[in-house]
């Protein structure tokens, strides 16, 4: 504002004509000079108050470039900020808007126009939109989050809505309009990170909890492995000790934490690093050591794992000793089984030796009773032949003994006392017994029975007493039979191969020179003495040995140099059963001397006998003649066959060997009863076995002879059967 120019008073005070001369007067120059006064006054203080107009002009005309500077700054903020900006008045309309609320809002001249705000928010979030305007109209400012404005057909923002009230003053007194600064920022991008860093943050989560699972789980398999697991730190200092690694050495896992693997693993050092450096993951067996300081053995595995924090190697330690034991215990019985084959095989050849020996024999005893039968009772031949008889009585008894050995079959067994069994051995032995040696017993009365055949039984304490006596030989000696009923423990049933159930243990022991243990690993095998030539015969204990097998008992024995012999045989006892009386000793009944058979008056009886041997066939035939019997002797079954089939009923009884090559006594029975269903049938051998009695009575046949037998035995069963007695 331009300063007010008064300059025009002073021309008017200067320029007026002079008044008419007039008498002064002192009144008159005063009133003059006051009015003068004023006027100046009056010009002083128009010039301050042009002065301080100017001066309110000045900063008018500076606020208003202010003002236009300012309006001009947020024009140009309100159109170039990154941000949707508009202002709408109270009825929703856009006042204004910058560029990128139209870009955004409006993106192509087909979408509509952003005239209003409301039309552009979804239908869910429109009352959250109106109620934050009311708040803003309240409160100044408001924002609603995440709200979704629909753009066109199918676009979308999701933005958050920020809303400032603004008021514009209007003129005449009226009062100021009242307007809204809206801000849209969009989220979309904020949001998908967002969305992003959730699915991350889950996945983490959910990899976290697998994480955790699976260490879940392998602290569960580490617990529960049968193997001893320890990992050590790259110090060799033990950071993980399962249970069975703490059952195994014997130390709680709290103490063994934070301890060297060297405690437990004294060579695992020196071990470990060449297995590193190697990559070898099997070690095996190593020695260990409990807490305790015992030593195991081990089998080890190692595995290596490298990480940031260093290195951590887990050892898997497997105890030994439960295999060991095994191995052992298999190496036992591959040596029993490599034993019993042996002895059954030594049995196996045994037992055809005896059958050969049977024929032999029993062609020389029968001659021996023919020859008898024609010499003088006081000639020296019958002195001979009384000798040759007593050494074929031996021979048969020492055959005896092997078949005792060599069969496998189960004896004819009943409830027996091995008290009266023992009493009974200790009889006859007392008449042998050298009397520097003493025999003493130990027999309770409340044994109870064992299922056993008194005479094999008896032979066997017969056997060992021998043996033990012949063990302490000429000296001063004792020996001690003592039975007692017990219980097999597992390991002993399984050592001696016993079945479960009650058992009486019957011990002889003596205090003889003992016996070293390559003699205890062969005392059982049949001919093996370790007494001179002429005082043994190796078949004593070999018959103790097939007496308990075949009664499913078994032998024990206990020997040392120095410290004599034990041995304890195992009989099962019989449940329920009470002993029979000790069987009284059979009556010799003399030889029969040459008679008429009975019958023989109505006519001549017919033998049909068959045998591979011809010496025995030619012995019986002679034999049984002598008796007044007609005799037919065949060496070849289907010649038998053939005969009795030609004429059926000539033959009155047929005997036959059992073992002929070709053709078995069985199936000679059984062909002779399809021929003739009523003849009577016997079937002899040295060699039977249950099963061949049984197949024998099953095919008809009503006797069985066992051979070697004496004359009169073999005279008495021809007379049963010829004459069905």
């Amino acid at each position: 504002m331009s300063r007010p120019d008064l300059s025009f008073l002073l021309r008017a005070e200067q320029g007026a004509p002079a008044p008419a001369a007039a008498p002064s007067s002192q009144d008159e120059r005063r009133g003059i000079e006051r009015a003068s006064g004023a006027v100046a006054a009056l010009i002083a203080e128009l010039r301050a108050s042009q002065a301080e107009l100017e001066a309110q002009n000045k900063v008018l005309r500076y606020s208003q470039a202010a003002a236009e500077s300012a309006s001009e700054r947020f024009e140009t903020l309100f159109s170039c900020v990154p941000l949707s900006l508009m202002v709408l008045d109270e009825h929703d309309i856009v006042v204004q808007a910058n560029s990128m609320a139209h870009r955004s809002f409006q993106p192509s001249e087909a979408d509509r126009p952003l005239t209003s705000l409301m039309p552009f928010v979804s239908a869910g979030d429109a009352p959250r939109v109106r109620a934050a305007f009311d708040a803003a109209r309240r409160e100044g400012t408001a924002e609603a989050t995440e709200v979704v404005f629909h753009i066109g057909r199918e676009g979308r923002i999701t933005g958050d809505l920020h809303i400032a009230r603004i008021e514009e003053p209007q003129q005449d007194a009226q009062p100021p309009l009242v307007q809204f600064l809206c801000a849209v920022i969009d989220q979309g991008p904020l949001l998908a990170e967002r969305q992003a860093l959730q699915r991350s943050a889950q996945a983490l989560q959910e990899r976290n909890a697998q994480l955790h699972a699976s260490e879940l789980r392998l602290e569960a398999v580490i617990n529960s492995a049968l193997d001893a697991i320890i990992c050590v730190d790259q110090h060799q200092r033990i950071t993980v000790f399962n249970p069975m690694a703490a059952m195994l050495f014997q130390c709680s896992t709290r103490d063994a934490l934070g301890s060297p693997l060297v405690r437990f693993l004294p060579t695992a050092g020196q071990v470990l690093a060449f297995a590193q450096l190697t990559t070898q993951a099997g070690l095996g067996e190593m020695t260990a050591l409990t807490a305790g300081g015992k030593e195991l053995a081990v089998e080890v595995s190692v595995s290596f794992e490298r990480h940031a924090e260093g290195e951590t190697t887990t050892v898997f330690a497997r105890d030994l000793t439960g295999r060991k034991r095994a191995e052992a215990r298999r190496t036992e019985l591959e040596a029993q089984l490599r034993e019993s084959h042996k002895m059954q095989a030594v049995g196996t050849m045994a037992g055809g030796i005896a059958h050969d020996f049977n024929n032999i024999l029993h062609a020389i005893l029968g001659n021996v009773e023919l020859a008898k039968a024609g010499c003088a009772a006081d000639s020296a031949g019958m002195e001979s032949l009384l000798e040759i008889e007593k050494a074929g009585h031996r021979a048969r008894d020492l055959v005896r003994q092997i078949l005792t050995f060599s069969r496998n079959e189960p004896p004819r067994r009943a409830a027996v006392s091995l008290a009266d069994v023992a009493r009974d051995t200790n009889r006859l032995l007392r008449v042998t017994m050298p009397p520097e040696i003493e025999l003493s017993m130990h027999l309770p009365p409340d044994l109870p029975p064992v299922l056993a055949d008194a005479t094999q039984v008896e032979q066997a304490l017969l056997n060992l007493c021998t043996n033990a006596i012949h063990a302490i030989g000429p000296r001063r000696g004792h020996i001690h039979l003592e039975a007692a009923p017990l219980q097999p423990d597992p390991r002993l049933r399984e050592r001696l191969g016993l079945a479960e159930g009650g058992y009486v243990a019957v011990t002889v022991r003596d205090d003889g020179p003992g016996m070293d243990a390559a003699t205890l690993s062969r005392i059982f095998e049949p001919f093996f003495t370790t007494k001179p030539v002429g005082q043994g015969t190796g078949l004593g204990l070999a018959v103790v040995h097939g007496v308990m097998r075949t009664h499913g008992g078994g032998i024990d024995v206990h020997s040392s140099p120095g410290h004599g012999s034990r041995f304890t045989l195992y009989f099962p006892v019989a449940q329920g059963a009470v002993a029979a009386a000790p069987a009284q000793a059979a009556t010799p009944v003399p030889p029969a001397s040459p008679h008429t058979p009975p019958g023989a008056g109505d006519r001549q009886r017919h033998v049909m006998y068959v045998d591979d041997d011809e010496a025995l066939v030619f012995l019986v035939q002679r034999l049984l003649r002598r008796r007044g019997y007609a005799v037919s002797g065949f060496t070849d079954p289907h010649e038998a066959t053939q005969a009795l089939q030609s004429d059926p009923a000539r033959y009155d009884l047929l005997v036959t060997d059992y073992n002929m090559p070709g053709y078995s006594g069985i199936d000679l029975v059984r062909a002779a009863l399809a021929i003739r269903a009523d003849l009577p049938v016997a079937l002899a051998s040295g060699y039977v076995t249950a099963e061949i009695e049984q197949a024998a009575l099953a095919e008809g046949a009503r006797a069985l002879i066992h051979k070697p037998n004496d004359v009169q035995e073999l005279c008495a069963t021809v007379d049963r059967l010829v004459h069905g007695h």
